[in-house]
């Protein structure tokens, strides 16, 4: 395997660095069982799974999600 620098990568025109990220990234997807992910980590996903499952209707629906996404204000509390 042909060896590449940090520095050539960040010479590379941004569009070429976006794919080499995405490719990276989708190489990391395809083995997800790869991915270690802590005790602490589980523990807090476990329990926002536990308070989603007694309150289903708490949070945001995915319109919502989307629509705070595309408009920007996602960055800003809700009201």
């Amino acid at each position: 395997m042909k060896q590449i620098s940090i520095a050539d990568i960040l010479e590379l025109p941004v569009q070429e660095r976006i794919r080499l990220v995405e490719l990276i990234w989708d190489s990391v997807a395809a083995v997800p069982e790869a991915v270690e992910v802590s005790s602490g980590l589980r523990a807090e996903l476990e329990a926002r799974l536990r308070e989603f499952e007694a309150n289903p209707e708490e949070g945001y629906s995915w319109e919502q999600v989307k629509s705070r996404l595309e408009d920007g204000t996602w960055r800003t509390a809700p009201c």
